[in-house]
């Protein structure tokens, strides 16, 4: 028999190195589901985090994914003030054409087996349909259709908390948050990026949107008025701001040295390529970067509040907290002469110790 020691120490090691609680590996040859569950830390509350599908290269790049996108989870809810844990999912395969219900009913069944710890919604890849066909295998499951009582598409919610994170930096940069004569570059126009979009242009932003889908960029520009540009000119446009709409790790060593940003503030989870490298070098060349988890979190805060029962208006409330909590990370971050994604995890962590101390005194 193959010796798979090193492979199980590998994956262990991984665990251990961002203080993971638990990896759930889910595999069902009859429906083709082959899935991996993270669950970061459950010190604030059960992890919630949504089920990404991807068509990833290898298991080993799914597994380094889910791990980086869970301990973001954790740090998304502990700096918004949510009594939420941090985990995140993702199924291997194509979600244009390898989705089934009963795909998505098994995955269903491995959630209710983990008993409440890990509570999922949709993501990149997935949908609300999706949420449903889950919802009939478990109850731990939010985005669900308003229609059933769930609080629908979280879209829109994340769009706004992204869009108010932009004027928390306009306001740091330029001395006010009135958006009316800035310009903006939308990399990725699926269901959060044309949210975005449409907020901007309602504000008379000068906007410009790229992506790997030509149909969908023509039809963006023409509803919105916005100027489509091809991906390869995105680091080159002499623009105020770059909210990176897509997948991660645009902000890099290749990129930096092109940018003429202001100002990196958008919705893609892990946007820097290594926190502490990258933080660093935007803080020296004087670009302020609005971390990820904190103003994309108004997806999370839609489904917090469906887990708790508050209504919409609880759920505006919160997320329109992004702007201040923002401003705090920026406050902190020149206080102590620090990166933004440094200052957040900060207060992140800190509220996770203090709250751990608060559990363990009973």
């Amino acid at each position: 028999m193959p010796d798979n020691s090193s492979l199980v120490n590998s994956v262990l090691d991984q665990l251990s190195a961002a203080g993971h609680k638990k990896v759930v590996f889910c595999n069902d040859p009859d429906t083709g589901l082959k899935a991996i569950i993270a669950v970061h830390d459950t010190t604030l509350g059960p992890a919630l985090g949504g089920t990404r599908m991807w068509s990833y290269v290898s298991e080993a790049e799914a597994l380094e994914d889910v791990l980086r996108l869970s301990r973001g989870m954790t740090y998304k809810a502990a700096i918004t003030g949510l009594n939420i844990g941090g985990g995140k999912a993702v199924i291997i395969g194509d979600s244009r054409k390898g989705k089934s219900e009963a795909m998505m009913r098994s995955y269903g069944r491995f959630i209710r087996n983990m008993n409440g710890e890990f509570i999922t919604a949709e993501d990149l890849g997935t949908t609300t349909k999706d949420m449903e066909y889950i919802r009939m295998e478990t109850e731990h499951v939010t985005g669900v259709p308003e229609s059933l009582g769930g609080a629908g598409n979280p879209a829109p919610h994340t769009a706004k908390g992204v869009f108010l994170g932009i004027k928390a930096c306009v306001k740091e940069v330029f001395g006010t948050d009135m958006l009316a004569g800035r310009s903006v570059v939308v990399q990725g126009i699926g269901n959060v990026g044309e949210h975005l979009v449409e907020l901007l242009r309602a504000e008379n932003v000068e906007v410009y949107i790229s992506d790997i889908n030509e149909e969908r960029l023509q039809h963006v520009a023409r509803t919105y008025k916005a100027k489509p540009i091809a991906a390869d000119k995105i680091f080159g446009i002499d623009a105020d701001i770059y909210a990176p709409c897509a997948l991660g790790a645009t902000v890099n060593d290749r990129t930096i040295p092109k940018m003429k940003f202001a100002i990196i503030a958008g919705s893609a989870n892990n946007q820097l390529a290594d926190e502490q490298v990258h933080g660093k070098l935007l803080l020296d060349k004087g670009i302020l970067f609005a971390p990820d988890y904190l103003i994309n979190a108004g997806g999370l805060i839609s489904c917090y509040s469906e887990l708790t029962g508050y209504g919409k208006k609880r759920t505006i409330q919160l997320t329109e907290n992004i702007y201040n909590a923002t401003r705090d990370v920026i406050r902190m971050s020149k206080k102590d002469n620090i990166s933004t994604i440094w200052a957040a995890n900060r207060i992140a962590e800190q509220r996770i110790i203090d709250i751990k101390k608060i559990k363990s005194s009973f």
